[in-house]
């Protein structure tokens, strides 16, 4: 089990995080994507940003500009 503590600005609901579970995991993901820091997206795979983007549930435009830096960082190689 992967344990994770995140900020309460990130999550709010609950102390811990278990990363081994994958609802918990693109939970997670999601969570950072809307109320995360820069410091906090640092800590998230570009790869697992992009495995999940189309599961999780984000406002439109955080989709939106996550799928374009996605499209051009794939395009760029």
């Amino acid at each position: 089990m992967t344990t994770l503590r995140p900020p309460a600005y990130i999550v709010w609901s609950t102390d811990q995080i278990d990363l081994s579970d994958p609802f918990q995991h693109r939970w997670y993901i999601q969570q950072v994507l809307t109320h995360g820091r820069a410091e906090d997206l640092r800590t998230l795979k570009l790869e697992e940003i992009a495995a999940v983007l189309d599961d999780i549930l984000l406002p439109e435009d955080v989709r939106d500009l996550w799928q374009r830096f996605l499209e051009k960082r794939h395009a760029q190689g």
